[in-house]
């Protein structure tokens, strides 16, 4: 059996290349390696984490790359993690967002339809929740009123699962990931924009006045949550599922700084701000169905994961991050 994962240089997909490895699986890579924010830190990434991983520099664009893909290895099993990340700029940049998360997306479907791959695991993510649900967000809850164009594309996503799982009886399950961080995350997202920041004595943009609560998810809890569903191919008809993957437990964002600050030896530079375009002002998981489904139990607390982050950015970025 020969899993493909898509957006392999990535965050989220080289930590999952890594695990797959280490459980002695066969597992080949593609990324586009694009400039939404350093390759350089792509491409250290995967040397860190996945040197032994086939990874193809491949853009979900390119439909007769795909195939060629799909006619060398002939995958059983997908995890698709590659798309346009990043709610603030999906309001500068939408076209990025169709053409990956969009285009990209029937591309893959395509050909996990006609090439009779027995279980296609795909990131969505808790922005689709929106101004429709309230927290705690359960899989159940509308998903109709999104924040940003972002999150439409990822509800729209599961919209397009859902059919072709009608249609064509592709297996398909959708992740819905919340806030995830650990060493190597990506460099927009706020622990490392903080950690690199407060390092550095620079300063740090608290928007909403701080009054934000996040359901902050270790990378390896996130890690044992993909491949456990990846594991458990749906058996419903139609067969699409969603999961939640989050850590169940939102942290203020005031005390999520205190404990980067702590870690760091110094004070945060704070200048408040008001609420971004798009954000939301808590997330929140209810993990229930991923337990029941494959014992989907996330252990690591901020205390416990944000000390690595801050170390691993002095050691990545040097004393000025």
């Amino acid at each position: 059996m020969t899993i493909l994962v898509t957006g392999a240089a990535g965050f989220i997909g080289a930590n999952v290349c890594r695990a797959l490895r280490a459980q002695g699986r066969a597992v080949v890579g593609l990324d586009n390696y694009n400039d939404y924010y350093d390759p350089q830190i792509k491409r250290d990434r995967v040397a860190a984490l996945c040197p032994d991983v086939d990874l193809r520099a491949l853009d979900l664009g390119d439909r007769d790359g795909l195939v060629a893909l799909f006619d060398e290895f002939g995958f059983d099993r997908v995890v698709h993690l590659a798309a346009q990340a990043g709610v603030r700029y999906s309001l500068s940049n939408p076209h990025a967002y169709v053409d990956s998360n969009l285009v990209g997306f029937v591309n893959l479907l395509e050909l996990c339809r006609h090439r009779g791959v027995q279980h296609l695991a795909y990131a969505s993510s808790s922005s689709v929740y929106g101004d429709s649900a309230t927290p705690p967000f359960s899989e159940d809850q509308r998903i109709d009123k999104p924040r940003s164009l972002y999150a439409a594309t990822k509800a729209a996503n599961e919209l397009m699962a859902y059919t072709y799982a009608q249609l064509y009886g592709l297996r398909a399950t959708g992740l819905r990931f919340f806030t995830v961080y650990g060493p190597w995350g990506r460099p927009d997202m706020a622990p490392l924009l903080f950690s690199r920041a407060v390092l550095a004595g620079r300063p740090i943009e608290v928007f909403n006045h701080g009054k934000m609560r996040r359901d902050f998810t270790y990378i390896d809890d996130i890690v044992a949550g993909v491949i456990g569903a990846l594991d458990h191919p749906p058996q419903d008809t139609p067969p699409h599922r969603v999961f939640n993957l989050g850590n169940h437990t939102p942290v203020e964002l005031e005390r999520f700084i205190q404990v980067i600050e702590d870690a760091a030896g110094r004070l945060a530079q704070k200048v408040y701000k008001p609420m971004q375009p798009g954000d939301m002002v808590e997330t929140m998981a209810d993990t229930s169905r991923a337990h029941a489904a494959f014992g989907f139990e996330p252990a690591t607390s901020i205390e416990t994961g944000l000390p690595g982050v801050v170390a691993w950015c002095r050691d990545y970025f040097g004393d000025n991050a």
